[in-house]
């Protein structure tokens, strides 16, 4: 009877990679997190599934339409939708146990049940900095995060890149100036800007609030020119409400501040119709894309919180974010064609090749080696020489250490250079 063959294949939304395009992934994430554990934070990590009332204590919205959840017995469970939202449960739980302000990283897979889009997945990473304040906490870290992912961004060799910022608060009294009832609507709206186009975003927008105001609205929207001259013609509007004035002055002491910690005033950007389509950020809010490469959309990302613990517990935890969502950026890199050019140190310094009965001398010779910190391993199996050398050179590794009966009597070994060719016999202890 045939044997009924399985099609090895995943589902469409998730991501695997082939050993070397991991290796590179993982660089990334390595020089991303060291940037942010050489600033002060801190290293934490949180379950995949959390109790359901927990994970969408704020309900609503489009956050929770993306949730995968289900029953296990009597619990409702779901999956993490970001880093975020279980981080404030993190610090609501071990409120007594932490310093503040507490300044955190975490990398971790999140899940999204999104339409499956070209760079777009229901599973992938992210790797977030935040700061919690305990009571209070200086709009100064706002500017603080951004410029982590900036000096991430820089590390990693990524130069064409720009934040987009803005507030909510802005928005907020702007809507209220004009006594918009549907507020939400009008939010969820401007949200999907970029992904309808602005003739389709116009058209909606009088649906919603009608002619004047939206015509109103969409000339705030179109304020061209420098940071300053944005800035400065908000203020003209003439605007009283308290919501827009605090937001400009947050917006703009964001601005100052990036300048301080010297983030190129060229990669930062005033835009107002960023603003967000989660439910919890309550002030500055940033996207950040690839300069000539924005069709891929905002590769990472993050806002201000100052209310998103209070589900979990009576303290006031305000808090800011960044999230670089590492798996799409990859993508994108990918797409771009910065991988092919990316170079990484091979982490195997030798492939040791065994010719003829020498395999407990090779071991020895790679115990010494490993003594000396260097990445070694031993070829175990019993092929010919011509194929262990297609292994070695498959393999990409540079040096190959060949040791037959010869080198083992003269306690030496052969090193031969896969990319020069050139080759030489030394006293392994010497390596």
């Amino acid at each position: 009877m045939k044997k009924n063959i399985i099609k090895p294949s995943i589902l469409a939304g998730f991501m695997e990679l082939l050993p070397k395009e991991q290796e590179i992934f993982n660089d990334i994430v390595d020089k991303i997190t060291d940037v942010y554990k050489n600033n002060g934070c801190m290293s934490v990590d949180t379950p995949i599934i959390e109790k359901a009332e927990v994970l969408l204590a704020k309900g609503g919205g489009e956050t929770e339409k993306q949730v995968y959840s289900f029953q296990k017995g009597k619990n409702n469970l779901a999956l993490r939708f970001d880093l975020t939202v279980p981080f404030a449960r993190y610090v609501a739980q071990y409120y007594n146990d932490l310093i503040f302000p507490f300044k955190r990283y975490q990398l971790g897979k999140v899940y999204r049940g999104e339409r499956n889009q070209k760079g777009r997945y229901r599973e992938f990473y992210q790797c977030d900095v935040d700061v919690i304040g305990k009571d209070k906490l200086s709009i100064n870290n706002d500017a603080w995060v951004i410029s982590l992912a900036d000096k991430a961004f820089r590390n990693i060799g990524v130069a064409n890149y720009e934040f987009q910022i803005s507030n909510r608060k802005i928005l907020k009294g702007i809507l209220s100036e004009l006594d918009i009832e549907n507020a939400t609507d009008v939010m969820i709206l401007i949200d999907k800007y970029d992904k309808i186009g602005q003739k389709c975003f116009e058209k909606e927008l009088v649906n919603i609030i009608g002619n004047e105001k939206s015509k109103y609205l969409n000339r705030i929207f179109n304020i061209q020119g420098t940071n300053e001259i944005i800035l400065d013609e908000l203020l003209k509007l003439d605007i009283k409400n308290d919501y827009f004035l605090e937001g400009i002055n947050e917006l703009s002491q964001v601005k100052s501040m990036l300048e301080i910690l010297d983030v190129d005033s060229k990669q930062f950007r005033i835009n107002l119709k960023i603003i967000r389509g989660l439910d919890y950020y309550t002030g500055t809010v940033f996207e950040t894309i690839l300069v000539g490469n924005q069709n891929y959309g905002s590769i990472c990302s993050g806002g201000r919180y100052d209310n998103l613990a209070e589900n979990y517990t009576d303290n006031l935890l305000p808090g800011v974010g960044i999230s670089i969502g590492i798996t799409r950026l990859f993508f994108v890199l990918k797409e771009i064609g910065f991988i092919e050019n990316y170079k990484i140190k091979d982490a195997l310094d030798y492939l040791i090749i065994p010719i003829g009965d020498t395999m407990n001398y090779c071991v020895k010779v790679m115990k010494c080696l490993e003594e000396n910190g260097y990445g070694v391993t031993v070829y175990f199996e019993d092929n010919s020489l011509k194929k262990k050398m297609q292994y070695a050179n498959k393999l990409g590794v540079e040096n190959v250490i060949l040791i037959g009966e010869e080198e083992m009597i003269k306690n030496e070994v052969k090193i031969k250079n896969m990319w020069s060719g050139e080759d030489k016999n030394i006293d392994y202890k010497l390596l």
